[in-house]
């Protein structure tokens, strides 16, 4: 440990801190530009500038340049040091344009807070400002190059972090350019970390451009929806219209940064189309009113077709605590299948996947970002979990060798099925993310040719689909690695089991333990498989094959496939206008996870837990004729009549004649119940040393 002293504080580092993250441990502030915790140290910007009292370097110097040393005595505040930073910003803001009043960055913009913390008040230049012609870089970013101070931030993140092609500077000298070529959406799926990363505002969020400031925005620590590895961020949103979502930092997931699907998919949250209304044969109904007409509905069902006749559908895109109280509604009636997955090839896969990962094999993105070997099977990282192409090429710069086995259509070489790469608009716009993986790989057969004696930190990363289901049976057979009991329902270590299944390799073999990393279907995902385990669960389309079903409840059930004619949906709960809630007799609206609390547990295992960052109801913004509500004085918004599923799961048990509805976290998942939305998650299998 290197031992300094900076503003009179003795300070303790590990060897190779710089004297900027010296100072940012004891939470001293130097300014900084250039400098990013994630991106390192680059000497562009000259603000981080501190006064070497005594030690083995003196004088000014760059903080963020300068490692740390034994017997250094550092000033942050010495004049000379000041005096330098003060000028420095003087300069930078010679050709900085006077748009604060009109700038979306404002509130949150580095530069203006430390312009105003150096004291910087009254411009003493008054010649011709330097300016630059602005260019088009797709739906979703906005550029306005005269704010660019050259911190080089986003040409270090787009080309050199996230390995994009088609953005970086330009010129040279005081004329710089930060951009493209030419005109046009930028290609990386990450180019929306441009917009959290720039100090200034040369990036902003398009989608929500003039609509609020910073202090305006409603916000929450939330954890992203549209994949399994379950990236932290923070939405923002004002008058009940989410306007744009940004990252939130946790070092074992996602870092720093998250993708453009979870940046920019805000779409189906705002949409006139998402049911907000309950609805009872067609007709709007109070929520309570179509409450009490399920209950009857469900009664006279069960009473006509038998106990085997009922499906309750659950889903993997449906919060903990949504999926604990159907299991529950189920066990209530004695009655019903519970069927938390569509198909049976997810189900099966993604039990048999879950049930490998232990404690010690289960790999987070952190994981994968210091591993020194990866192995790819079946998956498409950049369509299924973008975050996880980011974390293996991080690997990959740091000296990694990437393998792909068994390669999914999507990576295969030019003119064997590769795909054109789609803009961000069109990335978003179809779900999905096509392009060329950002880090080198090289094909090899079988898992048997992968050269672990070698490595000391290897990580099989396995996707969900039938490829990925025989390349399970390949890791069993290569790795001896046994599929626990239990069936293709769930895991078998379950938050109760402190010992997980013992590991061939734990017996002193000479190869290391590969971590394993399985991209699942939804952000709970691995929850649901372990209540399909705990409850007996089925895949929906194994239970309509028996012929037994005739009647379902789903609740944000997404189904892949057509339902037969002559299944009745009695009732859809959800916030998605999906084909189960068009044929619904009852229809439940409930909230989206921005409007909820909830819990998903991720890839790893993972649970992490989501506030509320906004009450329900009708946006304002957009509200035609046609779709403003009625004028009349109420408690709730228009359209605010919803619930959580596991709200209107729990009103419908009371009304089936259940007198008290135990909380959804206990029993089992009980230490989950005061889980911390801002830190780090609780891996379920590990809740001791959570």
């Amino acid at each position: 440990m290197i031992k300094l002293i900076i503003d009179n504080i003795p300070v303790e580092v590990p060897e190779g801190t710089t004297v900027l993250e010296a100072a940012q441990s004891v939470d001293i502030p130097i300014p900084h530009f250039c400098w990013h915790p994630a991106l390192g140290k680059a000497g562009a910007c000259r603000v981080c500038a501190v006064k070497m009292l005594d030690g083995p370097v003196k004088g000014v110097q760059m903080s963020c340049m300068l490692p740390a040393q034994d017997g250094m005595v550092v000033s942050t505040t010495d004049d000379e040091a000041m005096a330098m930073r003060k000028s420095v910003i003087e300069w930078l803001m010679i050709n900085h344009p006077h748009d604060c009043p009109v700038c979306d960055e404002g509130g949150e913009c580095q530069l203006q807070d430390f312009t105003i913390a150096g004291g910087h008040g009254i411009r003493r230049y008054d010649g011709k400002k330097r300016t630059y012609n602005n260019q088009y870089l797709g739906e979703f970013i906005e550029h306005e190059m005269n704010r660019c101070i050259q911190c080089y931030r986003c040409s270090r993140f787009y080309q050199e972090y996230a390995g994009g092609a088609d953005f970086g500077a330009m010129g040279r000298a005081a004329i710089v350019y930060f951009g493209r070529q030419d005109d046009g959406p930028l290609q990386s799926p990450f180019s929306g970390n441009l917009v959290d990363i720039c100090p200034t505002g040369v990036f902003t969020d398009k989608t929500a451009r003039f609509r609020a400031r910073y202090w305006d925005y409603d916000m929450a620590p939330s954890v992203c929806p549209h994949c399994s590895l379950g990236c932290n961020t923070v939405p923002m949103a004002r008058y009940r219209e989410l306007l744009k979502t940004t990252a939130r930092r946790n070092d074992h997931v996602n870092g720093w940064f998250i993708c453009d699907k979870g940046r920019f998919s805000n779409a189906g949250v705002n949409t006139p189309e998402r049911p907000r209304q309950a609805l009872v044969d067609g007709k709007p109904v109070s929520l309570d009113e179509a409450l009490d007409a399920l209950a009857t509905l469900l009664g006279e069902f069960l009473e006509l077709h038998g106990p085997d006749s009922l499906a309750i559908v659950g889903s993997t895109r449906m919060d903990l605590a949504g999926n604990i109280m159907a299991a529950r509604l189920r066990e209530m009636l004695g009655a019903g299948t519970l069927c938390l997955f569509n198909d049976t090839d997810r189900a099966e896969l993604t039990g048999k996947a879950v049930s490998l990962l232990t404690t010690e094999n289960s790999a987070s993105q952190e994981d994968v970002r210091s591993a020194d070997l990866v192995v790819l099977v079946g998956c498409d990282l950049l369509d299924e979990a973008p975050m996880m192409a980011l974390a293996v090429r991080q690997a990959w710069r740091s000296g990694a060798r990437v393998y792909a086995i068994a390669p999914h259509p999507a990576l295969l070489p030019e003119g064997e099925g590769t795909q054109p790469p789609l803009s961000p608009g069109e990335r978003v716009a179809e779900g999905r993310v096509r392009g060329p993986l950002p880090f080198k790989f090289e094909y090899i057969a079988s898992l048997a040719d992968v050269p672990l004696a070698e490595t000391k930190r290897p990580v099989i990363i396995c996707g969900t689909s039938r490829q990925g289901l025989e390349a399970l049976k390949n890791i069993q057979s290569a790795f001896a690695l046994p599929f626990t009991k239990g069936g293709s329902g769930g895991i078998s270590s379950s938050i109760e089991t402190a010992n997980p299944p013992q590991s061939p390799f734990d017996k002193g073999g000479l190869q290391p333990e590969p971590k394993l990393a399985f991209i699942l279907d939804g952000p709970n995902a691995f929850g649901c498989a372990e209540l399909a385990r705990q409850h007996h669960g089925v895949a929906l389309s194994a239970a309509l094959a028996d012929g037994r079903i005739k009647g379902i409840i789903s609740f944000e059930a997404d189904l892949h496939h057509e339902l037969p004619q002559g299944i009745a949906v009695l009732a859809a709960a959800d916030w998605r206008p999906t084909g189960l809630v068009a044929r619904a007799g009852v229809v439940l609206p409930t909230t989206a996870w921005v409007e909820q609390e909830g819990i998903y547990i991720n890839n790893e295992g993972r649970a992490q837990r989501f506030k509320k960052v906004m009450n329900p109801g009708l946006p304002i913004k957009g509200l035609t004729p046609e779709l403003h509500p009625p004028r009349v004085h109420g408690i709730d918004a228009p359209g605010g009549d919803v619930a959580p599923s596991a709200r209107l799961i729990a009103l419908l048990m009371q009304r089936l004649g259940e007198a008290v509805v135990d909380e959804p976290l206990s029993g089992p998942w009980k230490a989950l119940k005061d889980l911390d939305a801002t830190g780090a998650g609780v891996i379920i299998n590990q809740r001791e040393q959570a």
